[in-house]
């Protein structure tokens, strides 16, 4: 199994038929093989033993870039226009109460703007403000994610990340890679 850099699933036939055997794959939509002559066969046979081998695929490369589909993606997300036009800058700017963390949110600001995530900021803003006002319960923080002092501000975790010295670049290792 691999995992393209648009988040699809790539599975060969060995992985397929342990889904099925398991019955893992059973509400998998969109299960995509890799394009050779192999699973092409697989595919031809399963037809013929499987019902819902149908809903596997072979994969092909998707005709525009990265950036392009995450674009595309950021631009079909739902939010209320009051969150489109919100000044997410401006609000974690004052939510800042000291010149470390200005400085700190100022330098995780322009990694977010190299990477195109403003308007992903202005989504979590919206999801958290949604979560709070209909009592939903999220974690405390895990993973790289604890590192970004923009995410706490926002109030995806709980975790300073200014207090514990966590470094921005644990969250955006990609940085150095260009992978994002």
């Amino acid at each position: 199994m691999k995992i393209t850099d648009f988040g699809e699933v790539i599975l060969d036939p060995q992985d397929v038929f342990n889904g099925l055997y398991s019955g893992k794959l059973d509400s998998a939509d969109n299960i995509f093989l890799d394009d050779s002559q192999e699973n092409r066969n697989f595919l031809a046979a399963g037809k013929e033993n499987f019902e819902k081998i149908e809903k596997y695929k072979i994969f092909s490369d998707l005709p525009i870039t990265q950036a392009e589909f995450d674009a595309s993606n950021q631009s079909q997300w739902y939010m209320p226009e009051e969150y489109r036009t919100y000044d997410i800058i401006d609000w974690l700017y004052c939510e800042c109460r000291t010149v470390e963390e200005k400085t700190r949110v100022t330098e995780e600001l322009r990694l977010f703007a190299q990477h195109n995530m403003i308007t992903m900021l202005k989504y979590i803003k919206y999801l958290i403000d949604t979560m709070r006002k209909n009592n939903i319960v999220w974690g405390v923080g895990r993973g790289s994610s604890v590192a970004s002092y923009v995410l706490y501000l926002i109030g995806v975790h709980k975790i300073d990340s200014i207090k514990y010295g966590l470094n921005i670049n644990e969250f955006l290792k990609g940085e150095e890679d260009g992978k994002i």
